[in-house]
């Protein structure tokens, strides 16, 4: 008896070949010295083995949540990591210096992305800022634990080695910042309204007058919003720089409270450092500038026009 394909319609199995010999499943005739199945490995036919689009049902089993949990903490600490030191920072307020901007216990976090692209500091942010030297000599760092100094590392806690401070930018390199007993902060001679921002009850300067101070290019000055409570630009004037901040020391600028949450809020900049004419050092240089720029012009078409007089 001969042995066919299976149509599965009830046809019958015996197909007889063109000479009269049976043929197998795969169209070769009985004796023809061909085993069935030949031109597979083991004699197995496409449909038996446990390949990929092979029919097995087989399948992988899926791996272990817990052998996929160190993977996943492993990309979530270097996700981290990259955050905290191209992104954001968190850092804590550890002192009263910044009432009522800033509470003690307060953490903020630094926007310290734009830095990068060259963005300096601009009057009226509220930036972090490394010691520049002599700052905090006598302040006394808490010993953080290994599991803080991890966490630390990694940006999920603020640092507690680093000696930061955090102050807000009053004047910028180029400007001339003053400060007169009962009077304001005067930049650039124009007078700053800081009534929105300062601790309430507080005088401008009226415990450390200064100035004028002229800031060099690529600094800045400072000041704590609790004016009587901060030990800022007008307190280091001995030190090199005469109490003004690098901005290379610029960590970055504080854009948010974002600890405890009740205390949540932005950190923009007060309109008082938006009024015409703050800028106007600024502004006069571009000015000079483009008049020097003009002058060898203006002279040239005069020179061409009065040689052209001449020659008729």
């Amino acid at each position: 008896m001969a042995v066919g394909a299976r149509s599965g319609h009830g046809e019958p199995e015996d197909r007889p070949s063109s000479g009269g010999i049976p043929a197998d499943s795969a169209g070769r005739a009985e004796g023809d010295g061909v085993p069935p199945g030949d031109g597979f490995p083991g004699g197995d036919s496409p449909g038996d083995d446990d390949s990929p689009g092979g029919g097995s049902t087989a399948q992988k089993k899926p791996r272990s949540f817990w052998k996929e949990l160190p993977l996943l903490i492993g990309i979530a600490l270097i996700l981290a990591l990259l955050i905290k030191t191209f992104l954001v920072q968190a850092f804590s307020i550890p002192s009263d210096s910044m009432q009522n901007t800033l509470q003690r216990g307060d953490r903020v976090l630094v926007d310290k992305l734009t830095p990068w692209f060259g963005s300096e500091p601009e009057r009226g942010e509220v930036v972090v800022f490394h010691d520049p030297g002599g700052w905090l000599e006598d302040t006394a760092a808490p010993e953080p634990n290994a599991v803080q100094k991890f966490l630390s590392f990694i940006g999920l806690m603020p640092s507690a080695e680093e000696k930061d401070l955090i102050k807000r930018v009053i004047a910028v390199g180029g400007d001339t910042v003053e400060c007169k007993k009962n009077g304001p902060v005067v930049v650039n001679g124009k007078a700053l309204d800081d009534k929105s921002f300062i601790f309430e009850g507080n005088s401008a300067c009226d415990d450390e007058p200064f100035g004028p101070i002229h800031v060099p290019e690529g600094r800045i000055w400072v000041m704590g919003d609790h004016r009587q409570n901060s030990l800022d630009s007008r307190y280091h004037q001995e030190l090199p720089g005469q109490g003004t901040v690098s901005t290379d020391e610029v960590v970055g600028r504080a854009i948010v409270v974002a600890w405890p949450v009740n205390r949540w809020a932005t950190l923009p900049i007060p309109s008082t450092f938006d009024q015409p004419g703050l800028n106007k050092a600024a502004a006069a240089a571009p000015a000079a500038l483009g008049v020097a720029g003009a002058l060898p012009l203006v002279f040239w078409r005069r020179r061409r026009l009065t040689s052209g007089r001449t020659a008729g």
